[in-house]
């Protein structure tokens, strides 16, 4: 299996023991149903599948999904296509929402390493699942706390706990509270800010603001009032909801990879009315959007995939804001200042400046060749 058109490395890998665990304490599921939740590249639905077992899947990362169909393709499953058009038998992905796991009797699921993430899928299951639904998740141990059992607990009347097999550790959760309520997405007021912020569980930062965003917020009304804006890799889409807020006269696109950040994203740019200027897309950067139409970018790029620490990830942004760019426009990013990244915009982006510089992070500008 591979990870593409997510990032690949000797280090990063598309399966793992975790996935053939989950598989295994899955049980006898021929000519059954599945729910699949945080498959990360297809190597827990696409086995099944391929043995007759109709998968309900939602994978967060649109590159994992896209990875999926793609591994289908190369198992024999599915016919060449543009990813997103791959159809595999038996499988169909959806979002975050009560169709997923409505009426399902088994969910099998990568244990997210978020607890908010794990009480918003828990709360689902437990709402909209089949009375008798037995949830199965399976995480490396590395990654698990006990606070994850107290999570399930609160949904399930009955939360148990496999032995450990290598480096990975099955939970199991049956007898679901459908009257607990999930609460998401949460919703909390930054007064110093002016902004609403909403976050759905699986969210980086949640609800409130990472300290590099807040840094970047702080030169705000220094950047250019521009027509078409682009907030890459969005997250809770405050950058974006900001821009609109501060330049009325703005329309920005705010895209992230991830289903619960565009979510969030959307959620955000309502609950501070400007959801008519800010549009939300869930996509591979800004792969979709036309070169050369765009006056501005706003990043904060991140630097893992999954939990793994990468170089790779921000020079493929960079190189996505540059082609969106109109010749002119400007990039506007915040970066940890010992990543050293003005090099690679200078190279991939154009001639870069410090707009300013704290103990921690820097905000650069550069201005597309």
């Amino acid at each position: 299996m591979r990870r593409r058109p997510d990032l690949e490395a000797h280090d990063l890998v598309a399966a793992d023991a975790s996935d053939r665990l989950l598989l295994d304490a899955a049980g006898d599921l021929s000519g059954d149903d599945a729910v699949v939740i945080g498959d990360r590249y297809g190597a827990v639905a696409l086995p099944l599948a391929a043995t007759g077992v109709r998968v309900r899947a939602h994978q967060d990362a649109l590159t994992g999904e896209r990875a999926a169909r793609l591994n289908a393709v190369d198992a024999g499953l599915s016919a060449p296509a543009d990813p997103d058009a791959i159809v595999v038998p038996g499988v169909t992905w959806h979002d975050l929402e009560p169709d997923l796991v409505r009426g399902a009797r088994r969910v099998l699921l990568q244990l997210p390493r978020s607890l908010d993430a794990l009480d918003e899928i828990a709360g689902l299951v437990a709402a909209h699942a089949d009375a008798a639904v037995t949830l199965v998740g399976v995480g490396r141990v590395k990654h698990m706390s006990h606070a994850m059992n107290d999570v399930l607990a609160r949904h399930f009347t009955a939360v148990t706990a496999d032995r450990g097999v290598g480096k990975s550790r099955v939970l199991r959760a049956a007898g679901p509270r459908p009257d607990t309520g999930s609460g998401w997405p949460r919703v909390l007021r930054h007064d110093d800010l002016g902004l609403t912020v909403c976050a759905r569980g699986a969210a980086f930062a949640g609800t409130s603001i990472d300290i590099g965003t807040r840094f970047l917020l702080g030169f705000l009304h220094d950047m250019p009032e521009v027509t078409d804006a682009v907030d890459l890799g969005c997250g809770t889409g405050v950058l974006a909801a900001s821009y609109a807020l501060a330049y009325p006269g703005a329309r920005v696109l705010a895209t992230d990879r991830s289903a619960a950040a565009v979510s969030s994203a959307r959620a955000t740019a309502a609950a501070n009315g400007v959801a008519d200027r800010v549009e939300v897309s869930r996509d591979d950067a800004v792969s979709s959007r036309p070169a050369a139409s765009a006056d501005l970018v706003l990043l904060n790029p991140p630097f893992h995939s999954e939990a793994a620490v990468t170089a790779q990830l921000a020079p493929r942004l960079f190189a996505d804001a540059a082609r969106v760019l109109r010749p002119g426009g400007q990039l506007w990013c915040v970066w940890n200042s010992h990543l050293g990244y003005r090099p690679q915009l200078e190279r991939l982006v154009g001639p870069t400046r410090q707009a300013g510089r704290n103990a921690k992070f820097t905000v650069t500008v550069s201005e597309r060749r």
